[in-house]
C-alpha cells in the first residue's frame, strides 16, 4: 500500500470518527462514498468495510456517551434488538443486490436523510 493510500485512508477514518462522535453517524455516510469514490473500492466491499469500521467506532463513541450519562437505556435496548435482526437481514441481502441497484438505493436513502435533517 502506498503512502498516499495510507494518508487517504487515515483521513477518511478521522473524518468518519469525528462525524460519528458529533452526530452518531459517519460510518455509512462517509466511509461508503469515500471508499467507493476516493479509493475506487467495489461497491459491495465499500458497504461491508463500512459496517466493519462502525464496530470499533461505535464502541468508542458509545463509551463516551455512557460515561457522560446521556444514553437512554430502555430506548437503546428496544432499538438495538431490532437493529440486530435488521443487520442480519441486510448483511444477508448485500451480495444478492447488484452494484448499480445498491448505489441507487444508498443514494435515495442519503437524499431522504438529508431532506429530513434539513427540515427538522
Amino acid at each position: 500500500m502506498s503512502t498516499a493510500e495510507i494518508v487517504k485512508l487515515t483521513a477518511i477514518g478521522l473524518v468518519t470518527g469525528i462525524l460519528n462522535g458529533l452526530f452518531g453517524s459517519g460510518g455509512g455516510t462517509i466511509v461508503v462514498p469515500a471508499l467507493n469514490i476516493v479509493m475506487k473500492a467495489e461497491v459491495h466491499k465499500s458497504h461491508a468495510t463500512s459496517i466493519a469500521v462502525i464496530l470499533p467506532l461505535t464502541i468508542v463513541s458509545a463509551a463516551i456517551y455512557i460515561l457522560h450519562g446521556i444514553t437512554d437505556w430502555p430506548l437503546t435496548i428496544r432499538v438495538g434488538a431490532g437493529s440486530i435482526v435488521g443487520g442480519y437481514i441486510g448483511a444477508s441481502l448485500l451480495n444478492k443486490i447488484n452494484s448499480g441497484l445498491l448505489k441507487k438505493i444508498f443514494g435515495i436513502f442519503m437524499i431522504a436523510a438529508s431532506v429530513r435533517m434539513w427540515f427538522h
